[in-house]
């Protein structure tokens, strides 16, 4: 029961970045980026977790931040990157269709 616990917060907790693009409204994603003030401008659908993941490090540092000062974030994001991929990978058919339909997720208007 414990081993069946631990894997089913594993899932719930895998793939955070498609989690936010592909079950949730595009406005929960585009508010994120925002806030982390990302430089992308738009999310693809197809692979929209990689890609999320990816906008939310390509963002500035911030003030009074040193470059040289890693901490676990970007780690912990890069894991993410994996995880999401692998779901990603899953959710094509339903993804392609996202795209045709809806197109990609807008982030900055």
């Amino acid at each position: 029961m414990k081993n069946l616990f631990m894997l089913l917060a594993v899932l719930i907790l895998a793939g955070f970045g498609t989690v936010q693009t592909v079950m949730r409204a595009d406005e929960v994603a585009a508010k994120s980026l925002k806030e982390q003030k990302s430089y992308c401008g738009a999310i693809p659908r197809i692979y929209s977790g990689v890609t999320y993941d990816f906008c939310y490090l390509n963002a500035p540092l911030e003030k009074g931040r040193d470059a040289q000062n890693h901490d676990s974030a970007p780690a912990i994001v890069l894991i993410d990157v994996v995880l999401s991929g692998a779901l990603d990978t899953l959710l094509l058919p339903y993804t392609f269709y996202r795209q045709q339909a809806d197109g990609s997720i807008i982030i900055t208007e």
